[in-house]
């Protein structure tokens, strides 16, 4: 069984006892935390799928960290123009552990 997850912007293929990094969430680690914008589910009935949501579908989930990504460095340059910029970014996300799907 498993379901398409929105959150963040970005939609996430999950199963139960499944291991996500998703984008920051507000909530501390330990908390449990709900996705109710469910897109589809698949179980031993078949597919279900949302217009866009799935009624009565939801995702519940333990957090179990909030870190930051490995740094991306940004270069911008331009030729002839002795124009150099170095820059970084850290994303934030949080890790979760998928606990329960309802369908």
């Amino acid at each position: 069984m498993y379901a398409i997850i929105k959150t963040g912007g970005k939609q996430y293929r999950v199963e139960e006892d499944q291991i996500i990094k998703v984008e920051k969430l507000p909530v501390e680690a330990g908390d449990t935390i709900e996705f109710d914008k469910v897109l589809s589910v698949v179980d031993d009935n078949g597919p279900k799928f949302g217009k866009p949501f799935v009624e009565g579908a939801k995702v519940t989930g333990k957090v179990i960290e909030q870190g930051k990504n490995k740094k991306v460095i940004v270069f911008k340059y331009r030729p002839k123009k002795r124009y150099r910029k170095k820059t970084g970014h850290r994303q934030p996300y949080t890790r979760v552990l998928v606990e329960k799907i309802e369908a």
